[in-house]
């Protein structure tokens, strides 16, 4: 067994297990924490498969920004911890049914999986040749030029489930002052300003 099988076993373990406990962990942060273990070893598979670039982003992108993001937002929030253990011990029968169902799926598609003739050929033809392009240029044809039309159509979607939660969560509330910027600009200086004539010993 050579350097790269130890090294893939090793992160294969620990993606697996910080999954796992992203899930089971009773606190949120610690969830959270768990949940960069899991992205840091999913990036080292990616190198260990010669994906440098998509390693790199995953660290950047999802550990730097992400999972930190969401380590904050979970420090921030005033969370009934309480609530939430009751919550779960009210749904946990429903969800390990729904786990089971799928793992059963999973099974069921596992052994009826067949590989098709040339299947391994098409699937390398679609890259260009490491020897001739590097990773990160390699990974730019794809997205930007071969499937530039696929890649602006997953944006438009992002973009609209975005549209989507903000207008399903906009809540307009009669309690709270807004401003209105036009109004502030054009309202009248004569019409902002009152002049009172306040007599000696009285008030307004």
């Amino acid at each position: 067994m050579s350097v790269a099988d130890i090294a893939f076993f090793c992160f294969a373990v620990v993606t697996v297990t910080a999954g796992l406990f992203v899930t089971v962990s009773r606190n949120p942060v610690h969830s959270v924490l768990w949940l960069i273990l899991a992205f840091l070893s999913s990036a080292g598979l990616f190198v260990l498969l010669g994906a440098e670039f998509v390693a790199m982003l995953l660290i950047i992108v999802y550990v730097g920004a992400v999972a930190v993001l969401f380590l904050f937002v979970v420090m921030m929030l005033d969370v009934d911890f309480a609530e939430l253990k009751g919550e779960m011990a009210r749904t946990m029968p429903l969800a390990l049914l729904i786990g089971v169902i799928i793992i059963l799926q999973f099974g069921m598609a596992y052994a009826a999986w067949v590989q098709a003739d040339g299947a391994l050929g098409l699937r390398q033809s679609v890259t260009p040749d490491v020897a001739e392009v590097e990773n990160a240029k390699a990974l730019g044809l794809l997205i930007y030029d071969k499937y530039i039309y696929l890649f602006q159509a997953a944006g438009l979607v992002l973009l609209v489930a975005m549209i989507g939660a903000i207008v399903l969560t906009l809540r307009h509330r009669k309690d709270v002052k807004r401003q209105n910027v036009l109004h502030q600009m054009w309202r009248d200086p004569a019409k902002a300003m009152e002049l009172k004539d306040v007599k000696p010993g009285q008030g307004l």
